[in-house]
Formats: structure tokens, sequence, C-alpha cells
């Protein structure tokens, strides 16, 4: 869906162009004919889809303080490589966001490589991003299982037995490795 109407121009190219980023790590299709964070440069779902946005601006990251400096230098480093590339950028978007996916990636490529002297930023970036898709951090698993959360259920997560507790009839080694300790709680606990 479209952003919300309440953002301010400000908010919404920070969250376009973080949603790109997000984009550019796992990609997806687009959520709709006119998305511009998201490049359609995958089949189903990506990380915008699986909630990278939200997962970003949870304050247990300790990366939202951050978010609009990082949005900020993103396209400052999008303007500069788009110079270099010879790119004309649209700017009715972030110029981060006017990128063509190949240059997105390209650029997020060059910011992550060793040696850049922002890397660990640009790493940490990637790595919420990625976290978004493949672990719903942001989410109870439960909760995001039953909502359909593209990277869990493209993953292979099952969901709970209906008290909410996962249990595993069928041993991974094909047998019971241990017994449980006689000072396990009910909810799976240590004594």
């Amino acid at each position: 869906m479209p952003p919300e109407a309440t953002e301010t121009e400000e908010e919404r190219f920070k969250n376009l162009t973080l949603e790109a980023f997000a984009d550019t790590i796992v990609p997806g299709e687009k959520r709709f004919p006119g998305d511009r964070a998201v490049a359609g440069a995958a089949p189903g779902p990506g990380s915008v889809a699986a909630g990278a946005l939200e997962l970003l601006n949870f304050d247990a990251t300790g990366v939202t303080a951050g978010l609009p400096y990082l949005a900020q230098s993103l396209n400052d480093h999008a303007k500069s490589y788009a110079g270099e590339a010879g790119l004309e950028l649209d700017f009715d978007v972030p110029p981060f966001v006017a990128l063509p996916y190949a240059h997105r990636r390209e650029l997020v490529r060059r910011l992550t490589a060793p040696g850049h002297p922002e890397k660990d930023g640009w790493v940490s970036l990637a790595l919420f991003s990625n976290m978004a898709y493949d672990s719903a951090a942001h989410r109870h698993t439960a909760e995001a299982i039953r909502d359909g959360h593209p990277g869990l259920l493209a993953l292979g997560y099952t969901a709970p037995d209906a008290d909410g507790f996962w249990r595993f009839p069928k041993y991974g080694y094909g047998r019971k490795l241990a017994e449980i300790h006689p000072d396990t709680t009910e909810s799976g606990s240590p004594a």
C-alpha cells in the first residue's frame, strides 16, 4: 500500500530510502503498481513485505536514532554514484530510490565492502533488513506465522500447537537424544 498520507515529506523520503535499501538486501515483488521503493527484482515478497521498516524502527535494534542520518548518507552516496555512472535521477523520489536495481545493488556492495570507512553502519542496516525476512525479530513468532509472515513461511517454519508451544514428535536425528530434566517446569524452563 502507498505511504501514509500523514507522513511529512522528510519522513516519506527517509522511509522510501530505507525500504529501497532493505529491498536491495532481500528483493521482492512490487507491493502495488506505482511502488518505487521496491524494485520488483524478485518474485514473491521480500524484506519490505516482511516488515523491514517496522524492525528498523524497533528501539531494541539500537539503530533507530541513526536512521535519518543513514538515509541521508545513502542518498548522498547515490547522488555521487549516479554522477560517476552517468545516470540521471528522478527527483520525485530520493536519489537511492531513483537508482535502477542493479545500480542499487552495486552501491550497497561498495558501501559494505571491506575497508569502506562507513562499512559497519551499512552492514548493520543490511543485517536488520535480512533479519526482518528470515526471523521476524520484531514480531512474536507464533503471531508472525499466523499472519502469514513471508520469510518464516518461505523458510518452512511451522505453526505451534493449539496451546502456543512447538512440539517436535519426529526427532531431527531419527532418535530421541535426551530425557527431559526432572526439574524442568511446564513451560520448558529449567528450575
